[in-house]
């Protein structure tokens, strides 16, 4: 629970920022990005201050429609001489996930970070963090609560999509706290059918290539696992998720874990991971990454082959 004390140590810095940065971590997904554009958005409508949303790595294409898409600034082309009073890091995980932005955290002269992830090595001086938000939008929702702050149409409709991301439309909801969240928004105006229709926007390559590796997917352990790989020159033609290959092996019955790798670039291999009703952060983490129970992934600096192995490894400890 955000507390009056929180919001009050916020309000002090931001009132007195000259300069303010937000990010969150790199290859934003939508509760990243819309978390950060959401509560830009809100300290302008309230404090009035100009601030500056950055990004690193990969924005996904689904999420080329969503509100204020393009006040979202790659961080390479921010001015890096600038000085930096408060910088807000949201949605990161962990550390090393902040990428580019971290030069912007660390001449920062105050750090706030607000997140739904486990960390026991946090960033920020004043720490908005609950793990058992379901999605940092959710949290954000909850910070406007109490701060008493005016909102508009596209602070609504931002957190209903880094709800809806986050979530997969509600299937990873941890409690029933997010859903009353969801339909206060709604209430407030957000169409949510047009939200999830809004992230349905793919080019036709990134749905037949995730389509062809989804068919071409091996299973192992009695069918309890599916690894699936996209190689280099495969994922060439994505966003960076693969949300569709995760999402068409998911409806296979009796399957219980999904891997899907993909080749970044030589000796990168990113790693998604998802469990049904089978907890998978635990195998993330030991894999150097983290997330949620049932989502989570990791970068692992390593060859394809490499990672596969460790993979199947791994899985063979808890599979029974």
């Amino acid at each position: 629970m955000i507390t009056k004390e929180q919001v009050k140590i916020f309000n002090d810095k931001i009132s007195n920022a000259n300069s303010i940065v937000l990010c969150a971590h790199k290859n934003p997904d939508g509760d990243a990005l819309c978390s950060v554009a959401a509560l830009g958005h809100l300290i302008e409508l309230n404090y009035g201050k100009k601030v500056v949303c950055m990004y690193d790595g990969n924005v996904p294409d689904n999420l080329d429609n969503v509100p204020l898409r393009r006040n979202m600034q790659y961080y390479s082309h921010v001015n890096e001489n600038i000085d930096v009073d408060v910088a807000i890091v949201m949605d990161y995980g962990i550390k090393r996930n902040i990428g580019g932005s971290q030069k912007f955290l660390d001449k920062a002269k105050f750090i706030i970070e607000i997140d739904h992830h486990i960390n026991d090595d946090k960033v920020g001086e004043l720490c908005i963090d609950d793990e058992s938000a379901a999605a940092t939008g959710e949290i954000v929702y909850e910070l406007m609560q109490v701060a008493k702050w005016k909102s508009d149409l596209m602070v609504s409709t931002l957190l209903m999509t880094a709800i809806v991301t986050d979530t997969g439309c509600f299937k990873y909801a941890k409690n029933g706290r997010v859903l009353n969240v969801a339909a206060n928004l709604i209430d407030e105006g957000v169409n949510i059918q047009r939200v999830i229709d809004d992230l349905a926007n793919k080019p036709r390559k990134t749905v037949i290539t995730e389509s062809l590796v989804a068919g071409n997917a091996e299973f192992f352990y009695k069918n309890k696992l599916a690894i699936a790989i996209i190689d280099n020159k495969q994922y060439k033609n994505l966003d960076g998720r693969g949300e569709t290959v995760l999402n068409l092996l998911a409806q296979i019955h009796g399957l219980d874990y999904i891997a899907l790798l993909k080749e970044q670039k030589a000796n990168q291999i990113g790693v998604s991971l998802r469990g049904r009703f089978k907890e998978v952060e635990p195998i993330a983490v030991k894999l150097g990454g983290g997330g949620h129970k049932f989502a989570a992934g990791a970068v692992v600096s390593d060859t394809l082959d490499n990672v596969k192995a460790r993979i199947l490894e791994l899985f063979k400890e808890v599979i029974k």
